[in-house]
C-alpha cells in the first residue's frame, strides 16, 4: 500500500481573548470581536505513519492520557501492528517545527454492504487544541477513506467533548438515529 502523505494548512487561526470558542477567520466576527483578537500563522503536516519510532512512541506517552484515563500507551510493538495491519491507517498530525501534535486512526473495512470506515481515538495534544490540528486530521483522513471507495464514515464522540463535536459537524458529520452497544465480556 502506498503511503500518502499530505499537508493541511490553516492560513490563520484566530482566538478572542475572552477564552471563546475558536474562530477560522474574521468573517463574521463583530467589529468589537476582531478588535480583542489575535492571529498566528498554524502549519499542520499530517502523514500516515509507516513506522514505529521512538518520537511515536513518546507521543503516545503524551497523548493517550489525553485520550483515555484507563488505557495504558501503546508500546512500539502495539504501534507497529497498528501500522502493520491492513486495516488501519494511523494518521499522525505535527507542527511546523516536527513535533507530533496529534493522531487519528482511521479503519477501513469491506462488509458484504460496502467498504466501510471508522475514525477512532481521536486526540489532539492540548496545547494545540484550536490551531486546527484536528480538522487536518479529520480531512486527511475523509480523503483517504474516499480514494479507498468507502461511501461514508462513522466516528462517536461523547456530548461532552463539545469543540470536537462542533468541528465533526462543521466538516459534514450528522448525528445517526442508532443505538451503540458495547460488549465488554466477562
Amino acid at each position: 500500500m502506498t503511503v500518502r502523505k499530505g499537508c493541511y494548512p490553516v492560513a490563520y487561526a484566530a482566538f478572542p481573548s475572552d477564552g471563546g470558542s475558536l474562530n477560522t477567520g474574521f468573517r463574521g466576527l463583530s467589529a468589537r470581536t476582531r478588535g480583542r483578537v489575535r492571529s498566528r500563522a498554524v502549519a499542520i503536516r499530517v502523514e500516515i505513519a509507516d513506522q514505529s519510532t521512538d518520537d511515536l512512541v513518546e507521543a503516545f506517552v503524551r497523548l493517550t492520557p489525553q485520550l483515555s484515563r484507563s488505557a495504558p500507551p501503546p508500546g512500539r510493538e502495539e504501534l507497529a501492528a497498528i501500522i502493520d495491519s491492513p486495516a488501519t491507517h494511523l494518521l499522525v498530525a505535527y507542527d511546523d517545527a516536527g513535533r507530533i501534535q496529534g493522531s487519528l486512526t482511521l479503519v477501513l473495512f469491506r462488509i458484504p454492504t460496502g467498504m466501510r470506515a471508522w475514525i477512532e481515538d481521536v486526540v489532539v495534544d492540548a496545547d494545540a487544541r484550536g490551531q486546527g490540528v484536528g480538522e487536518a486530521l479529520n480531512r486527511y483522513a475523509l480523503d483517504v477513506a474516499a480514494e479507498h471507495g468507502a461511501r461514508s464514515v462513522d466516528l462517536t464522540s461523547r456530548p461532552s467533548r463539545e469543540a470536537a463535536n462542533r468541528l465533526y459537524q462543521r466538516l459534514g458529520f450528522e448525528p445517526r438515529e442508532t443505538n451503540v452497544y458495547r460488549y465488554s465480556g466477562s
